[in-house]
């Protein structure tokens, strides 16, 4: 009879352990366990280097966009040049 409640506690507390993990409490809970994980909590250290890591994250991402900008504005270019002169790309009948 014991083994018989004690598999049926463990079948309940998996389901109830997956909602409570999910939920907005068990997201804020693993969230502080892994600001302790990296150094020993809300130290400056830490606090520094997830700074750091996010200015890194910007300066890669801003990158990204000007060279993204620089080959829109070549693009831009070229279809402006076609536009402006169309007749010059005619073939000579």
């Amino acid at each position: 009879m014991w083994v018989f409640v004690v598999v049926l506690l463990v079948a309940l507390m998996i389901p109830i352990t997956a909602i409570l993990l999910e939920s907005p409490l068990g997201r804020s809970v693993a969230r502080r366990l892994e600001g302790q994980g990296d150094g020993g909590g809300s130290g400056s250290g830490a606090g520094m280097r997830q700074l750091e890591q996010r200015v890194d994250a910007l300066e890669t991402d801003l990158e990204d966009l000007s060279r993204s900008i620089a080959g829109m504005r070549e693009e831009l270019q070229f279809v402006q040049r076609l536009l402006e002169d169309p007749g010059k790309k005619k073939r000579p009948s």
